[in-house]
């Protein structure tokens, strides 16, 4: 039986924390669950699912919808485009069946890119990575590249595919016109290979939720995702990590200049999987406290303060009404007590 392997490479880094990667996650298992509904699809359609942040790992491999059951999405420091692309590519050649005398191979591969920031990895990494795919992948297999919002360079995206669209994902509302969008494509194409036609199908957009990206656009950014400040932080009592999540704000002061603050998006827990996929290179990124509107309790315990500071090892933690509190990190004692002016803490490369 011929396939259609689709796969999904999905940015988890830190900007995604919070609603965005809950509504990926349920948008993948309702795209499961009416993908096993259609006929077409049943026979043809092949699934893996890859995670990329500042590293790559494989939630699901390449397996039948029926056999498919979707994964629980990480999240990790760091959006490291270069690597995701390089272990897509690993996966395609361990995995793609090509049509001998002997037998029919797969159809071409259908890629789902979701991203929704700038790429962290050096240019050199990123112009190799984008080199090696338009040389053996771009014409072999069909990439669809989705921005979640407007932030992404969409240069970049362009060189990869000339199907690069943006999600203007506003509301949970979107999200679902946005997966049912997926599910269609899918279906439409998985049809397609039954007719003995393209193999690549995409369902019409509304213009509105879902509409082409301008590819002369550019994002002259490294290092570090500007549109949202991220916060690495322990939890003191239960030693879980945790991030504080700050989205970008732009106004007017009173003297009609021009402003830059983050205001406090939430906090949210995350297992050791993050640091398996952040990317480890060391940085001196830093942000200001007086540019950070607002503060979360702790996520995990609950404790009051979760931005504590600890001067030792310069890293973030909570605090509760104790005394004495012990860095999580670090295993220092101290006495902790709100400060009347700002300081720069350590931010995570978004």
């Amino acid at each position: 039986m011929r396939r259609l392997p689709i796969y999904f490479l999905i940015d988890v880094s830190e900007s995604m924390a919070g609603d965005p990667i809950e509504q990926v996650q349920d948008g993948m298992a309702t795209i499961i669950r009416e993908l096993r509904t259609d006929p077409y699809a049943l026979e043809t359609v092949w699934v893996s699912v890859i995670a990329f942040a500042g590293q790559p790992k494989t939630l699901a491999p390449l397996q039948e919808i029926i056999s498919f059951y979707p994964p629980r999405f990480p999240i990790g420091s760091g959006t490291s485009l270069s690597k995701g692309l390089g272990h897509l590519m690993y996966e395609l050649r361990k995995n793609f069946v090509k049509t001998t005398y002997e037998q029919k191979g797969d159809w071409k591969p259908i890629v789902f890119l979701f991203t929704d920031g700038v790429p962290t990895d050096s240019e050199s990494d990123m112009k190799a990575a984008v080199a090696e795919w338009k040389k053996n992948w771009k014409h072999t297999a069909n990439l669809v590249a989705v921005s979640f919002g407007d932030s992404t360079d969409s240069r970049i995206l362009g060189e990869l595919s000339d199907n690069v669209l943006t999600f203007n994902n506003a509301d949970v509302n979107a999200y679902k016109k946005f997966f049912k969008w997926v599910t269609d494509s899918i279906k439409t194409s998985s049809l397609s290979v039954e007719n003995n036609t393209t193999g690549f199908e995409l369902a019409k957009l509304d213009g509105e939720t879902l509409s082409g990206i301008d590819l002369n656009k550019r994002n002259d950014k490294s290092a570090v995702d500007d549109n949202f400040v991220v916060l690495a932080a322990k939890c003191q009592n239960t030693k879980q990590p945790y991030l504080i999540k700050y989205a970008k704000n732009v106004f007017l002061d009173a003297a009609g200049d021009v402003r830059l603050q983050y205001r406090l998006v939430g906090a949210y827990k995350v297992d050791n999987t993050y640091f398996e996929l952040s990317d480890e290179t060391a940085t001196d990124l830093k942000i200001g406290t007086d540019q950070l509107m607002g503060a979360p309790t702790c996520p995990c315990c609950g404790n009051q303060f979760g931005l504590a500071y600890d001067a030792t090892c310069g890293k973030i933690h909570c605090v509760g009404t104790e005394n004495v509190s012990v860095c999580p990190w670090c295993g220092n004692q101290a006495e902790y007590s709100a400060g009347g002016e700002g300081f720069d803490v350590n931010r995570t490369r978004g």
